[in-house]
């Protein structure tokens, strides 16, 4: 079993910065890919940001490319989310989602773990 309890959304206006952490707790961290995905109200959850297990390799959704940036401390068992230029489009709920078997993963379906998620909103 994995535990993750994500933390840092709230509002921000348009053009703002907000940062998001999950902290995981049950498994060795070095040994999880880990990522973020959003939900907008109305639509299906989708993949924002991966990152595996080490750290060393990254993917991004188109939309979030150049503004978005995804970390891992391993020490820490923490994982963040950058987020820089916010856009009142990327308001959703952000979750942080834990995967034991990928290496990095971009699918949902890949991920076996999810936290609760937090709210972030980008007023315009």
């Amino acid at each position: 079993q994995v535990q993750l309890v994500e933390s840092g959304g709230g509002l921000v206006q348009a053009g703002g910065s907000l940062r998001l952490s999950c902290a995981a707790s049950g498994r060795t961290f070095s040994n999880i890919a880990m990522g973020w995905f959003r939900q907008a109200p109305g639509k299906e959850r989708e993949f924002v940001a991966g990152i595996s297990r080490s750290g060393t390799h990254t993917h991004y959704a188109d939309f979030v490319k150049g503004r978005f940036t995804i970390s891992r401390d391993n020490a820490k068992n923490t994982v963040y989310l950058q987020m820089n230029s916010l856009k009142p489009e990327d308001t959703a709920v952000y979750y942080c989602a834990a995967s034991v078997e990928f290496v990095i993963a971009t699918l949902t379906d890949e991920y076996d773990y999810w936290g609760q998620g937090a709210q972030v909103t980008a007023s315009s």
